[in-house]
């Protein structure tokens, strides 16, 4: 599914389930706590914190996921495509990075 289709899939069930939209701050808060989630599951994970058995079934798959849900929420209420914006992200990225990132000691 591209980001286009999702947009319309996140709408649809937001029509259908959820009634409507919280208001962007409320999402915001809400993008900022499953960020939180996914950062507790990387940093007990993969970095040097010790994982507590409570957190040891957590799904970081899910917990991404949820973060990609609240951003396709933000981007359809404040009217944004984000097929188009992540296309033009990609592509300056590209343009700007591809050597710099080639020529980057630190990354061979």
């Amino acid at each position: 599914m591209d980001i286009k289709n999702a947009q319309l899939e996140v709408d649809n069930w937001i029509k259908k389930h959820g009634v409507r939209y919280f208001n962007e701050l409320t999402n915001m808060a809400q993008l900022t706590e499953e960020v939180g989630e996914v950062a507790r599951i990387i940093a007990r994970r993969y970095g040097e914190q010790s994982e507590k058995e409570s957190d040891k079934n957590k799904d970081l798959g899910e917990e991404l996921a949820d973060v990609m849900f609240v951003v396709l929420c933000l981007a359809n209420q404040t009217g944004i495509d984000l097929q188009s914006a992540f296309d033009k992200k990609l592509d300056i990225k590209t343009k700007r990075d591809h050597d710099r990132h080639h020529n980057n000691q630190k990354l061979k």
